[in-house]
């Protein structure tokens, strides 16, 4: 029987897999449930709104700040925001779910300190920073000045590994993908990792 009400939250720099990771979990744990975070960025062609993100314009997302709406938010680059509403995530506390989160290491930070117990904080890491780059820079989804800022700032993320409850390396996927699996069933059954 699985306990309900529990977060795993997983976070990694861009590039890391942690998106890849987070829809396995889903495809993998019928009843668990993604918390949708919310955005003042543009939308990508590929993105659907309230499945991705929740998209809102700058002039609403720091209405939402001043009214305390987030759990944690952070200005990821100049401008760009994102946050955990905390609507969002009592909601589905509220119905037993158990969540799963993907998120910048910041914002990982603050839930695992707000949860504690009822949270496991997973990072992913890459095999390598070169690894990683070179990921960031196939995806083609930025122009240069977008991706030279996305690198600086995986430079720095890759320093928060230390302060989550675990790190999952993901240079062969199979075998990541496998390792969450089992943790992710540990903590909902046990409460454990």
């Amino acid at each position: 029987m699985t306990t309900q009400g529990r977060l795993l939250i997983v976070t990694a720099p861009s590039g890391s897999g942690k998106t890849t990771i987070v829809r396995h979990l889903l495809a993998t744990f019928p009843d668990l449930r993604f918390s949708i975070s919310a955005t003042n960025r543009k939308r990508r062609a590929s993105e659907v709104n309230g499945r991705d993100y929740y998209f809102i314009t700058d002039e609403r997302f720091r209405v939402l700040m001043e009214r305390d709406a987030f759990l944690e938010w952070e200005e990821v680059y100049p401008g760009q925001f994102y946050g955990t509403l905390r609507s969002e995530v009592d909601r589905l506390l509220a119905e037993g779910r158990n969540v799963v989160f993907d998120i910048d290491v910041k914002g990982a930070a603050r839930l695992k300190a707000l949860y504690g117990a009822k949270a496991l904080a997973l990072f992913v890491r890459p095999p390598s920073l070169e690894i990683l780059i070179r990921r960031l820079t196939q995806r083609q989804t930025e122009d240069a000045a977008s991706l030279t800022r996305r690198i600086e700032r995986v430079r720095e993320e890759m320093s928060w590994e230390s302060r989550f409850d675990r790190t999952l390396i993901n240079d062969r996927l199979d075998a990541a993908l496998e390792e969450v699996e089992g943790l992710a069933r540990l903590f909902f059954d046990k409460g454990i990792w």
